[in-house]
């Protein structure tokens, strides 16, 4: 389906309801630059470091179609999980496993909350975004000792720059690039003001001593468009 959600006025904050579960896939698509490029260089990356039985979890798993596309394209057996504490999101990412006959194991629950059972690989896409900082820091640590040693984490995030003109620039540009995705003035400022206070993002020094501060022994950018940017972190 078309992502249509902000063309009427919006009254709450930002969730991932139903109305937005409905249209995520189209969203992520209009919405994330270079989205299915950065989806796909997460599991080449992510396809060096896996072997037969592994654990894979993503974090924010929403649709699956990250887990799904990685069960797609390895070669040997993965126990994926997908985490996500929005029902409306894993009722659509159930019917896509199905469809697409990739087992996954689908759990709805707190990211906080919930244990990560020896990861080989741990996997967040615009997720980190959406918690609060102090809540942040403690997943970071958890997810990096979950980790088997040597373990890879992979997230993306959309950033800022420290820099107050090279911020205002970049949202420009962002701006433009939704403007040619097809979203009108009216739904832009609609969706903006529903993320205020919602979205924070950190810069790429923020996350990289957030990455570092848990105990990571090393962090590196694979990818980035202006205010977008995809990394990997190793235990």
């Amino acid at each position: 389906m078309i992502d249509k959600v902000f063309e009427k006025s919006i009254k709450k904050q930002f969730e991932f309801d139903e109305d937005v579960a409905s249209v995520f896939d189209d969203m992520l698509n209009r919405s994330i630059p270079f989205y299915k490029q950065m989806q796909e260089l997460t599991i080449k990356f992510a396809l060096n470091y896996l072997n037969k039985d592994d654990y894979v979890y993503d974090l924010g798993c929403s649709t699956a179609s990250t887990l799904i596309e990685l069960g797609k394209q390895s070669n040997v057996n993965l126990n994926l999980i997908g985490i996500d504490n929005s029902s409306a999101m894993l009722a659509r990412a159930k019917k896509k496993c199905k469809a697409f006959g990739i087992d996954i194991d689908l759990k709805n629950e707190d990211l906080l909350s919930t244990s990560y059972k020896d990861a080989q690989l741990i996997i967040s896409n615009y997720t980190l975004q959406f918690i609060r900082p102090l809540q942040r820091e403690k997943l970071i640590k958890k997810i990096h000792d979950s980790l088997k040693e040597k373990g890879i984490f992979i997230f993306s995030e959309k950033v800022i720059s420290n820099d107050k003109i090279l911020n205002k620039q970049s949202i420009d540009i962002y701006y433009e690039f939704k403007k040619n995705q097809g979203y009108s003035e009216y739904e832009i400022s609609q969706k903006r003001e529903a993320l205020e206070n919602v979205l924070i993002p950190y810069t790429d020094e923020e996350n990289k001593k957030m990455i570092l501060d848990a105990g990571f022994t090393h962090f590196e950018t694979i990818f980035k468009w202006v205010n977008f940017a995809t990394y990997i972190a190793i235990k």
